[in-house]
């Protein structure tokens, strides 16, 4: 059986990236640090809202290994809440779309949903950090969600990390962006 090959592209077609085999989960993140960067990040010309309609910040996660940047990797900046923050989020720079959210050390990354057509877009399977949702009441219920991660959630990275021999590539990131 022939693995899945997804081709992406930044908004202006500058940045290509593969995407191999099927990603670990789609998710759905309204932790407080998702919510003030996508809010900082709004406020430059981004092609297109990051926050849903539910003020969450839509993910597909996929393990380092199966992620391939193509052309354009020029033009990738990191965005950081603070200096000493732990996670960064990594945009095109020349058309401001974001690409992906990594944690520090992390062995996957978080891929922007915006970087999928909407009709391609994998399934949202589910919500994390709800308790911090601008209104809780209007998250919907039609996938598990959680006030904090769930187990399923930490299950699938801690699988995708076996599966990758225990390993946490590096991406190299030059340049970073200021919002």
């Amino acid at each position: 059986m022939k693995s899945k090959t997804t081709h992406l592209t930044c908004a202006c077609g500058t940045l290509r990236l593969e995407l191999r085999g099927a990603p670990i989960i789609s998710a759905e993140c309204h932790c407080k640090s998702c919510s003030d960067a996508a809010g900082r990040l709004e406020t430059l010309p981004v092609p297109a809202a990051i926050r849903t309609i539910h003020g969450g910040t839509r993910y597909v996660l996929y393990r380092k290994d199966r992620v391939s940047l193509l052309a354009g990797t020029e033009n990738l900046r990191e965005f950081r809440l603070g200096p000493n923050a732990s996670t960064r989020r990594v945009l095109a720079s020349c058309c401001n779309t974001p690409v992906f959210l990594e944690f520090k050390g992390g062995h996957w990354l978080s891929l922007y949903g915006n970087l999928w057509k909407q009709d391609e877009l994998p399934p949202l399977q589910l919500r994390t950090m709800t308790q911090t949702a601008p209104d809780r009441a209007g998250v919907p219920d039609d996938v598990p969600s959680g006030a904090l991660a769930t187990t399923g959630f930490y299950g699938r990275l801690l699988t995708a990390w076996i599966a990758m021999g225990f390993k946490a590539p590096d991406i190299a990131i030059k340049g970073a962006i200021d919002a």
